[in-house]
């Protein structure tokens, strides 16, 4: 079994992460005000260290090696919600089954340890894959914001995606989180 594990990115993996989300197999997926660029994610990156408790770039490791990444940031502090973005897995460990067990420890980091009430997601609707892979993973899916994006030279529907605590009950938090940084 693959051992997933989150921690927080750094400087040195700024590189890393430009090149996972500038790959032309993931970022035709990616939020097109995602960062791209070297110095936008580093500024991300610094933004994690100096908000630990209010924004997160993570580095998702598979059996220690870096296998991807992903954000997230507190958007209601006093009804803990936390909005997750930028998923993104490298395409070299895609298809293995390692979504579900992703998104399960970066539930129970959030809920869990964080403390969060409610984590939200967006996901384009074209991108099937993603879909199927969130409802699979626990996602329950919420609506639907219609034509609300600009991308590739045409409107696309984007797709709400919530989980809360109460959803994972007793016995559905998954393990403990493996959390360095």
């Amino acid at each position: 079994m693959t051992a997933v594990r989150l921690r927080p990115a750094t400087r040195e993996d700024v590189a890393l992460l430009v090149a996972l989300l500038g790959n032309p197999e993931v970022e035709p997926y990616l939020a097109a005000s995602r960062a791209h660029g070297s110095e936008e994610v580093e500024a991300e990156v610094d933004r994690g260290e100096r908000e630990p408790d209010g924004f997160g770039v993570l580095v998702i490791e598979l059996d220690r090696e870096p296998a991807g990444t992903v954000t997230w940031e507190s958007v209601n502090r006093r009804s803990r919600i936390a909005a997750v973005s930028g998923l993104a897995l490298s395409p070299s460990v895609r298809g293995q089954g390692h979504g579900p067990a992703v998104v399960e420890a970066l539930v129970a980091l959030l809920v869990r340890e964080r403390g969060f009430h409610r984590l939200q997601m967006e996901v384009y609707a074209f991108n099937e894959r993603a879909l199927r892979h969130a409802e699979r993973a626990g996602w329950i899916r919420e609506g639907v914001r219609r034509k609300a994006y600009w991308r590739d030279g045409t409107w696309v529907d984007g797709v709400l995606f919530g989980i809360v605590e109460e959803d994972l009950g007793p016995g559905k938090q998954g393990p403990a989180p493996t959390i360095t940084g």
